[in-house]
């Protein structure tokens, strides 16, 4: 049986009893369902995303190699989960077991919570048979006989139903409870850690592409209230220029954007020929190709595009990242801002210069205001893209286009 232990008194009586050799091989069947569990290569990549996250973060230079290693170790954990789910399904006494095995899981776990709730209504004599019919169960499973386990299992429901079957049904506390650990579980991860977020559109082209998706890190801003627009507390920094931040839209609030922001509270910015200037400080950027292509996606008809860009590296604040210029903007004639930001709030634009609805276009809603992101709609900051469907990408000749784009597995985002 795996290592879901039953209830601690239950759990305690069977261990009481086991023999030494029973404990080695039930450890052991513990060890190879944890190791071929589809669940294994998912949490091996979880573990090792942690300090590769923590590691570029900290010393970026560290991604040019760091980066190769994780895509590889994600890679193979692919590979893993790929071999382990063929196996699991062509092997048909694997299959048996395993559901075998996960309905004596469920019914011990049962048994402990009744024998729990109601141990003085309990006569000592019955549970003993039941420690003595969990052990059978046990050993059928380690044994990894299909028909045995189907039989004592079976005897172990009977007995249950028997002895224990006024306490079983369950109340709705006890379903609300599950239910809620899980869904509070949830909750903590997505607001205080971590948050999944796709790429839709292009305005971050070519730092980020349309399909990838990336992680956002929740908790270096502070914790966001949800559906209040607050932080009441600072953990780490506030956002920085060259900071990729994804917001709820002050706008419109029904969606989310993800942009660069490029001022912060008390900064002049102006736009000059595509120019950013902050404070009066030009921000240095230099041309890298005239006609750079890249591919968008046309929503109206459903199918890529390729597009020409002017393609510069552009240095804001210390931070160097690559942005897009329409070639055919006219030199010496365009002038935006000058933008003063307010407090506690950002000035963002898209790395896709001419192609973005940021700030200085009221962040995609009608009307020609300039648009600051008050902190409180800032929801965390983009760390890496940890999966990419987009054009281009493995088997995208099978779907017009569009397939998974390894290379950019475990992209920090810059």
């Amino acid at each position: 049986m795996s290592t879901a232990s039953p209830s601690a008194k239950l759990g305690a009586a069977m261990a009481a009893r086991r023999t030494p050799e029973q404990l080695k091989a039930r450890r052991q069947l513990a060890w190879r369902e944890l190791l071929t569990s589809l669940w294994a290569p998912l949490c091996g990549v979880g573990l090792a995303f942690v300090p590769y996250v923590t590691l570029i973060e900290m010393a970026p230079a560290t991604v040019s190699w760091a980066q190769p290693l994780m895509k590889g170790f994600g890679l193979l954990m692919v590979a893993a989960f790929v071999g382990l789910l063929v196996w699991r399904n062509a092997s048909r006494k694997e299959s048996v077991l395993r559901t075998l095995r996960h309905e004596a899981r469920e019914l011990l776990a049962e048994d402990e919570r009744i024998l729990e709730r109601v141990k003085d209504k309990v006569p000592a004599s019955v549970a003993d048979r039941l420690t003595e019919q969990a052990l059978r169960v046990e050993s059928a499973s380690v044994a990894a006989n299909p028909e045995a386990l189907r039989t004592e299992v079976k005897a172990l429901e009977a007995l249950t139903q028997e002895h224990l079957g006024a306490y079983r049904k369950q109340s709705a506390w006890d379903f609300v409870g599950g239910f809620g650990k899980a869904l509070l579980i949830a909750l903590v991860i997505r607001t205080v850690l971590v948050e999944p977020y796709r790429i839709p559109s292009g305005s971050m082209l070519p730092t980020l592409q349309i399909g990838d998706q990336v992680f956002v890190n929740k908790f270096i801003y502070g914790v966001r209230v949800p559906f209040m627009n607050v932080v009441p507390f600072r953990i780490v920094r506030a956002p920085q220029r060259g900071d990729v931040i994804v917001f709820n839209n002050p706008v419109d609030e029904s969606k989310d954007f993800i942009k660069r922001v490029v001022g912060i509270p008390g900064d002049t910015v102006e736009i000059v020929d595509g120019v950013v200037r902050i404070n009066g400080e030009t921000q240095a950027r230099t041309l890298v190709t005239p006609d750079f292509v890249v591919h968008n996606w046309d929503e109206r008809s459903g199918q890529w595009f390729d597009q020409e860009e002017v393609l510069y590296r552009e240095d804001l604040s210390g931070v160097v990242h690559s942005s897009l210029q329409n070639p055919m903007r006219l030199p010496g004639r365009e002038h935006e801002g000058p933008y003063t930001v307010p407090a506690d709030s950002v000035f963002v634009m898209g790395d896709n210069r001419d192609n973005s609805a940021d700030s200085r276009y009221n962040l995609g809603a009608p009307g020609n205001e300039v648009a600051y992101v008050p902190y409180g709609h800032i929801k965390g900051k983009a760390m890496v893209v940890w999966l990419s469907l987009g054009w281009g990408g493995l088997l995208g000749n099978l779907f017009g286009g569009t397939g998974l784009r390894v290379e950019r597995f475990f992209e920090p985002v810059r």
